[in-house]
C-alpha cells in the first residue's frame, strides 16, 4: 500500500509539473524554428541577439476559452493535491480520497477541453494570415494532451486508494 500511495503521489507531481508547463511554456504552435505561438504570446527568434521577441496574442473568446481551461486544470490540480496531503494527515483510517479523486478528474476534462477547442478552433485563434499547414502543434499542446489520460487515471486510483496506518 505504501508503495501504490508513494506512486500515486510521483504521479500526481509528475503531471501537475506537466499542467504548468504545458500552459506557461512558449509552444503550442510553431510556425518555423524562429517563430513560435504559445496561449499568451506570439515570439520571433532574433538571431541577431539571440533572444525571443514576445508580442501579446490577439484576444478572441477561442483562446480565452483555452487559457481559461488550462489555468483551471492547473488550479484543480494543485487543490487536489493539497486536499490529498491534508486528507493524509487528518483522514481516520479506512476512508477514501473521493474529493481528491474528483479534483483530478476535473483537472482531467478541463485539460481535455482545451486541448479540444485548440485543436478544432486554431485557425480562429491563431488569426494569422499564414496557411495553417506550414506550421505544426508543439511540445506543450503534446504535453497537455497527454496530461489528460493521466490525470483521469490518477483521479481513479485516489477513488480506490483507502487509508492505511
Amino acid at each position: 500500500m505504501v508503495l501504490l500511495l508513494m506512486s500515486v503521489t510521483v504521479l500526481h507531481l509528475f503531471t501537475l509539473a506537466m499542467l504548468f508547463i504545458a500552459t506557461l511554456e512558449k509552444s503550442w504552435w510553431i510556425w518555423s524554428d524562429a517563430e513560435i505561438t504559445d496561449l499568451w504570446s506570439n515570439c520571433i527568434h532574433d538571431n541577431a541577439t539571440g533572444n525571443w521577441l514576445c508580442a501579446a496574442s490577439n484576444e478572441n473568446d477561442w483562446l480565452q476559452a483555452v487559457q481559461s481551461m488550462m489555468v483551471l486544470s492547473v488550479v484543480f490540480s494543485s487543490i487536489s493535491f493539497l486536499v490529498f496531503l491534508g486528507q493524509l494527515f487528518t483522514m481516520s483510517k479506512g476512508g477514501l480520497f473521493y474529493f481528491t479523486g474528483l479534483c483530478q478528474v476535473f483537472a482531467g476534462f478541463t485539460s481535455f477541453a482545451a486541448c479540444l477547442i485548440f485543436t478544432f478552433h486554431r485557425k480562429k485563434i491563431l488569426e494569422n494570415s499564414r496557411d495553417l499547414s506550414i506550421g505544426h502543434f508543439g511540445y506543450c499542446f503534446i504535453l497537455a494532451w497527454s496530461c489528460v489520460p493521466l490525470l483521469l487515471f490518477s483521479g481513479v486510483l485516489y477513488v480506490h486508494l483507502r487509508k492505511r496506518q
